[in-house]
């Protein structure tokens, strides 16, 4: 038996982290979660996890799901909690995991937003022509965008990149991604270019005597944070067609256009760090649908 409380949140992301290793990202989320869940808890008079039902479980996602959340983020929750009470069950803080008879919403067939080859190349032209001006924030704009787009990296594993992580001669960058599992993804001659210029005229404008080796410094030489990249690319992104959208709809293009290319599945699940070849094939999925789209617009019979 435990209070329902944020001191039993921190004994279960402390302990289930370090075993399931669980990326801060993924923490942090979880911690959001269950606290929003201990705290509809207490609403209903629970003081102790053993008095938790699996009804006032239902009860929660229901209230969520009815709020408007978004299906993955009902998904997200509900694993979230599937976690936790197979934790209260394995240190006897509950005598059921209850998480067992708790359904997780389907995620829905939406596919995933794709920014066209035509828009990409404006896009980065105009950085391009910002990176030209000898600018370090324009330079750091050109290297993110081009970074994210040649390697459809995640966007916590960008700024987790060290100096050391760079290999110039084979142009490949040793990335950490979910679990600490580490690959090696390719870059190309744009790319190059620009991580170049980065590291010529761009970064020593940032760097202080409290910099560690991260490849992307912020403005005061540290480390900079995943928010200021989501900000970056919506600016970005603003005004094309595609409207504001976050690093993801990048990582989305960059293996949509490798598929489009002929790139083998495989080779892109192993360059995006999926786990599951199922995961991938969602892109083979869009391509078809760019296909049928151009065959109706094209074909005098479609």
């Amino acid at each position: 038996m435990a209070a329902l409380d944020s001191h039993l949140i921190d004994r279960f992301i402390s302990n289930t982290a370090a075993i399931k290793g669980y990326s801060e990202n993924t923490s942090r989320a979880y911690r959001s979660d269950l606290t929003e869940l201990v705290t509809h808890l207490q609403h209903l008079g629970r003081v102790e996890s053993s008095e938790i039902e699996l009804d006032d479980l239902r009860d929660w996602l229901y209230r969520i799901t009815e709020a408007g959340a978004a299906r993955s983020s009902v998904a997200r929750k509900s694993a979230a909690v599937r976690a936790f009470t197979a934790w209260l069950e394995r240190n006897q803080l509950h005598p059921a995991d209850l998480g067992l008879r708790l359904r997780s919403p389907k995620t829905g067939n939406s596919l995933p937003k794709v920014i066209s080859r035509e828009t990409l190349a404006e896009v980065f032209e105009t950085l391009e022509r910002g990176a030209a001006t000898g600018n370090p924030e324009r330079i750091f704009d050109q290297l993110v965008i081009e970074l994210l787009y040649a390697t459809g990296m995640r966007v916590s594993e960008l700024v987790g990149l060290n100096l050391g992580d760079i290999d110039y001669s084979r142009r490949l960058l040793r990335v950490t991604g979910k679990g600490n599992k580490q690959r090696m993804v390719p870059y190309g001659e744009p790319a190059a270019a620009a991580l170049e210029n980065w590291i010529r005229q761009g970064r020593p404008a940032f760097i202080t005597e409290t910099s560690d080796d991260a490849l992307l410094l912020a403005a005061r030489g540290k480390r900079v944070n995943v928010r200021v990249i989501y900000g970056l690319v919506a600016g970005v992104l603003a005004d094309t067609p595609m409207g504001a959208a976050g690093p993801h709809t990048l990582r989305h293009t960059a293996a949509t256009h490798l598929l489009d290319g002929g790139a083998d599945l495989r080779a892109v699940q192993e360059l995006l760090g999926h786990a599951s070849l199922g995961t991938t094939q969602i892109y083979t999925h869009v391509s078809v649908e760019r296909l049928r789209q151009g065959y109706q617009g094209a074909h005098p019979r479609a």
